[in-house]
């Protein structure tokens, strides 16, 4: 608890300070702070898509590892799936709702994809498959990359067990630990990041354009969040005839730990208790599915990718129709079971989407001084949303005829 504190308070102190900077309106802090939140949009443009397509390929790679448990497997990454999906489209209908209206032009500078609007549902599907290994990765198309990543992922899964399999295998994780080293000394670094940010969009406020577009952007995220968590994910309980109250009451310690940890990692070993001790699951399940959930289930990881990326798009100048809005619920869903353990994996999963297709990054910077705040409400969805499937599952291996 003593580290995740710790950073909350070094990165809120960043966000002030960032803020006083900003409203200084002092020419040369000014230009230092843009140069310093230009080098980490720069950074996390570099780490995201080699580690996201790193972590998607893992995380299939663990699914060939789960077929002498295939029932229990099935009903876990089922209702993971459902919820998840839930979630994506809570965060659409929501986007759709309060229709958060773009930050001017000259504080996230020229939208560079503009020629992505005119091109057609079927043209943006076909730009996906790629039609050799090295050409999504010289051109920067990350949706092919995240293809390649699952195709790969899944290959590795199903492929028999031999020592080539063993090295491939271990060479791919031995890469992911390797950015994952990278990843959290930028995240060390990151209170500097974050005041530079917060400097750069109070040095640009314009006549409360910016905040208000923020605050409909986070009132979409957060919002979406409240819903799957109090409405979504209690109806899939009760569907299944389970009591919602008994079950949030049996792992609170857990969702009130995620909320100030901002790790579903962390959380696990309460998390397991609560099941087994609290909510009186079967050991066997949940010391199974939930290791599996804190993995893959990432509901709020999903409506995050999705409204961010369809709110950085919009800024970027591309046409959101209904076409392109419902394909990206479904790479936002993919991209969030793919997240395994990425430190700040759903910012990191959305820069590297939004790189691939040029949209502009710098709103994510702009983003990521609230980051904080919405990471603790989406770790607790995570993890309360973890432990409806724990629940759901359990009752029906106790159960099978319902």
């Amino acid at each position: 608890m003593k580290k995740p504190n710790k950073q909350l308070f070094w990165w809120l102190g960043a966000l002030v300070a960032g803020t006083m900077l900003g409203l200084l309106k002092v020419e040369w802090i000014d230009t230092v702070c843009n140069f310093v939140a230009t080098v980490y949009t720069r950074l996390f443009q570099f780490l995201a898509v080699p580690t996201v397509a790193l972590a998607i390929t893992t995380t299939l790679i663990s699914f060939g590892r789960q077929r002498s448990t295939r029932k229990v497997f099935g009903h876990t990454i089922t209702y993971t799936l459902l919820t998840t999906l839930a979630a994506a489209l809570v965060g659409l209908g929501m986007y759709l709702l309060i229709a958060p209206q773009n930050i001017p032009a000259d504080v996230i500078g020229t939208a560079t994809a503009a020629q992505e609007g005119s091109m057609t549902f079927r043209d943006h599907i076909i730009s996906v498959i790629p039609n050799n290994l090295l050409q999504p990765f010289l051109s920067g198309n990350v949706l092919s990359i995240l293809l390649i990543a699952v195709a790969v992922g899944l290959a590795l899964a199903y492929m028999k067990e031999s020592d080539r399999k063993t090295v491939l295998v271990h060479g791919i994780e031995g890469l992911q630990e390797l950015f994952f080293i990278l990843i959290k000394a930028l995240i060390w670094t990151l209170p500097l990041g974050i005041t530079a940010f917060a400097a750069q969009l109070s040095a640009q406020l314009s006549g409360g354009i910016i905040l208000g577009s923020l605050g409909k952007y986070t009132a979409v995220i957060l919002l979406g969040n409240v819903i799957q968590f109090f409405l979504v994910l209690p109806v899939f309980l009760l569907i299944r005839g389970i009591n919602p109250l008994k079950v949030f009451k049996a792992m609170s310690p857990a969702v009130v730990m995620a909320l100030f940890t901002k790790s579903s990692a962390a959380t696990l070993p309460v998390t397991l208790s609560s099941a087994e001790n609290r909510l009186g699951a079967d050991p066997k399940v949940a010391r199974f599915v939930l290791p599996i959930c804190t993995t893959i289930n990432m509901n709020g990881c999903a409506a995050f990718i999705l409204v961010s990326s369809l709110f950085v798009m919009q800024n970027g100048g591309i046409t959101l129709g209904i076409g392109t809005m419902l394909l990206w619920v479904l790479i936002s869903v993919i991209a969030a079971v793919g997240n395994a353990g990425v430190p700040m994996g759903c910012f990191f999963l959305t820069v590297s989407l939004m790189t691939g297709i040029g949209a502009p990054v710098q709103v994510m910077g702009l983003i990521l001084p609230i980051y904080t705040i919405i990471d603790m409400v989406e770790t607790a969805e995570n993890v309360w949303s973890d432990s409806c499937v724990c629940a759901m599952t359990d009752k029906d291996l106790r159960n099978p005829g319902d």
